[in-house]
């Protein structure tokens, strides 16, 4: 099976690189990979440039945010398998996308699976281990969801139910997902796999402040728009579930 991984990227000059060659260190070689970029103006396209002999589709013009950039990267895809990997993040080793595609293979009927991911500096040094082990739908309507950069969905799942959801700033991730495991009940399966290190400061690490005045808010407008009874008292509640994520980093560091 073809993978298409997608990097969404905008102004990310520091870290772009090391995203790029994580993809391209991949021992897994039937891969596409999917840069989309906002039109950055700090050197991210240049880094991009250096390497475009090895990226099968660069874009590169304005949008209206994340989910928009990989809406437009799924479109492109030809892979039957899509995965994306943010812009300061990396694979946490060479053989991830071999691992997923063998999952796949072994169950042809699977829609998507997820696994672990791990926040992490330069160094791999992990603060926060964020485990998809003990998720069900049902964990939807108090705000948790597996953790989205280990998750990968089948193109023709895209085609049938959808991409994500532009209006939302932060949510979309969550509001896809819910879409997809909860009202439509497509398969899954969790690997015990740690699939990424997302460094500390990058787009899922925000402040306090953001996810509750944006994220959370958002969070409830999905789980609306999607039949799922919630309130704001219950999606708080997932601040006490994430403690675990802290609590684990002892077993993988």
């Amino acid at each position: 099976m073809k993978i298409s991984i997608i990097t969404v990227v905008y102004n990310n000059v520091i870290t772009i690189e090391k995203t790029i060659q994580s993809v391209l260190a991949q021992s897994y070689k039937n891969l596409e990979y999917i840069i989309v970029d906002a039109q950055s103006t700090d050197g991210t396209l240049a880094v991009i440039d250096k390497y475009k002999d090895k990226i099968q589709i660069i874009i590169s013009e304005k949008d209206n945010g994340y989910y928009e950039g990989l809406n437009k990267g799924i479109i492109l895809a030809t892979g039957e398998i899509i995965g994306t990997l943010n812009a300061d993040d990396r694979f946490a080793t060479t053989d991830i996308l071999e691992k997923i595609a063998a999952e796949f293979n072994i169950d042809t009927n699977l829609e998507s699976i997820f696994g672990d991911i791990a926040f992490a500096d330069i160094n791999n040094k992990i603060s926060r281990y964020y485990s998809g082990a003990n998720f069900k739908p049902s964990l939807f309507k108090w705000g948790v969801m597996p953790p989205h950069p280990s998750f990968y969905c089948k193109k023709k799942t895209y085609n049938k139910l959808g991409l994500y959801g532009a209006n939302y700033k932060l949510a979309g991730d969550f509001e896809l997902m819910l879409r997809y495991l909860w009202k439509n009940k497509i398969s899954f399966k969790y690997v015990p796999l740690l699939m990424v290190y997302m460094q500390k400061g990058g787009k899922s690490t925000g402040s306090i402040c953001t996810n509750l005045f944006v994220n959370n808010p958002e969070v409830i407008v999905a789980c609306k728009n999607n039949g799922l009874n919630t309130n704001i008292l219950k999606i708080s509640m997932k601040y006490l579930l994430k403690m675990n994520q802290f609590w684990r980093v002892g077993k993988h560091a």
